[in-house]
């Protein structure tokens, strides 16, 4: 027995007070003899939902000998609410037997210091290993692969296949729509549960479907190509521009052929960018919206927690803004911090930006990047008040619309299930009366006075009159 082995300390069994939420129970005296991977994460966070992509794949490597369990611990209010998390589970794919841990047991009993965390336990149920953070692929597997060769070694591993906990959601005309662009003829949704986006008329007709609907990574006409759980749209010139934020990839859509390419990107998540030029085969990190103005597309790279541009005449990749760490720091360029920037929309020079994990509202100059805090105190500051900016809060806002001909932003704030607005040159920030109920609205589009709502975790399309305050349920594909 090694020193590691004789030094291991004895995992604590999961708490009777955990609430299971896709199975019946799992107790870890039960799978003695496979390698267990806990992963604690929350449903709001880019990072936390890389590492559950990235042990979902170890676990099916490994399926004869590796069981992945997660532990959600919540970092927003939100997400103590069980129906929130539960979404979630459908929303980002999971598959894993997943605990809603609201008091922070198993968090504290395994000594978790942050979000995304994996503690790896061995075949005889003792704690080896933890990892903070995501984008750790390489050395889990690695460490996996020593695990269960250890328990093969002296004879303690038990060798077969589990099954996977069953989806919770049922199928329905649109899946988790995340992404909207609008013209006078047509709005575009991003049905991301459904890997596809959908060309419709403003009364729901599906007009022209781009994806065949199978997740994946995969150029070709509109019936044959392949995304994963795109979001944010934007048009431009002939072209529709997609966040294919599961690819970590940007995508584009020729309108007039139905054809889809992939401008950017290569299908897995890479660690944030240094700043200045960058080649345009660096890897992407979980892209969450763009925009395009004048041949320059901006994205909100989410997983990278920076802004950057991408010039189409030129084809030349910059970072805009953003160390590539989490905070709320102003400055220039690469000075600035942002924390997970999901949403954007520009005008003129200005791009203005909603930080999801620090539910904070930014402005960035589009010519050299200095960027300032309009709305947002801090990673762990977030409420629901209006008011003055200084006094006002916002809970994991994820999306961002300007209001044609009006200098005001309407704001998706997701965990409020509300619609924010602020008037821009110093007004304060207030919330939309709505006589319809919302379900973590994730996009925004404006277009003559009509506000289109992606109402996400309802799995609806709804278009609110901005003058009379009237909401329409769009029935798309129905």
């Amino acid at each position: 027995m090694s020193a590691a082995q004789i030094k291991a300390p004895m995992a604590n069994e999961l708490s009777d007070r955990l609430d299971w939420l896709n199975v019946s129970g799992v107790r870890l005296e039960a799978l003695k003899g496979r390698v267990v991977a806990l992963a604690f994460w929350h449903a709001g966070s880019t990072t936390c939902a890389n590492l559950l992509d990235d042990l979902q794949l170890l676990q099916r490597k490994h399926a004869d000998g590796l069981t992945v369990v997660g532990i959600h611990c919540p970092k927003f209010d939100a997400e103590r609410e069980r129906d929130v998390v539960i979404s979630s589970l459908a929303r980002l794919g999971i598959r894993i037997p997943v605990a809603a841990d609201p008091d922070f047991i198993a968090w504290q009993h395994y000594g978790v210091r942050g979000w995304p965390c994996t503690v790896l336990i061995d075949t005889h149920g003792r704690v080896r290993q933890q990892f903070a953070g995501d984008l750790r692929h390489a050395e889990l597997d690695a460490a996996v692969e020593a695990l269960l060769h250890e328990g093969g070694e002296d004879d303690s591993r038990v060798f077969g296949t589990l099954q996977l906990a069953s989806r919770l959601e049922a199928r329905q005309p649109l899946s988790f729509p995340s992404g909207l662009a609008v013209t006078d003829a047509h709005v575009y949704v991003a049905d991301s549960g459904h890997h596809r986006i959908l060309e419709c008329t403003h009364e729901g007709r599906v007009l022209r479907q781009f994806g065949s609907g199978t997740p994946g990574l995969l150029d070709g006409g509109s019936a044959d190509a392949g995304f994963l759980f795109p979001c944010g749209l934007s048009l431009h010139r002939e072209a529709l521009y997609v966040a294919d934020r599961g690819n970590h990839a940007l995508r584009r859509i020729r309108l007039l052929s139905g054809d889809v390419e992939t401008v950017l990107g290569n299908g897995r998540p890479g660690p944030a960018a240094a700043d200045g030029d960058l080649d345009a085969d660096v890897a992407l990190n979980a892209p969450g919206d763009v925009t395009a103005i004048n041949d320059r597309l901006f994205i909100a790279m989410t997983g990278a927690n920076q802004v950057w541009e991408y010039d189409l005449t030129q084809r030349r990749l910059r970072v805009l803004a953003g160390s590539g760490n989490a905070g709320i720091d102003d400055g220039v360029g690469s000075y600035a911090r942002f924390a997970e920037p999901a949403g954007l929309v520009q005008v003129q020079q200005t791009l203005y930006v909603v930080d999801a994990a620090s539910s904070a509202l930014r402005s960035v100059h589009a010519g050299d990047g200095a960027v300032q805090t309009l709305l947002g105190r801090g990673l762990f500051e977030f409420g629901n008040e209006d008011g003055a900016r200084a006094v006002a809060l916002l809970q994991q806002p994820l999306a961002l619309a300007l209001e044609p001909g009006s200098p005001r932003l309407w704001i998706a704030d997701a965990y409020n299930n509300a619609i924010r607005s602020l008037r821009l040159g110093g007004g304060d920030v207030q919330t939309q009366a709505l006589d319809y109920r919302l379900h973590r609205p994730a996009a925004l589009a404006s277009r003559k006075g009509v506000l289109w709502i992606a109402n996400s975790d309802a799995h609806e399309l709804l278009a609110l009159q901005i003058d009379s305050g009237n909401v329409r349920r769009i029935a798309v594909g129905e």
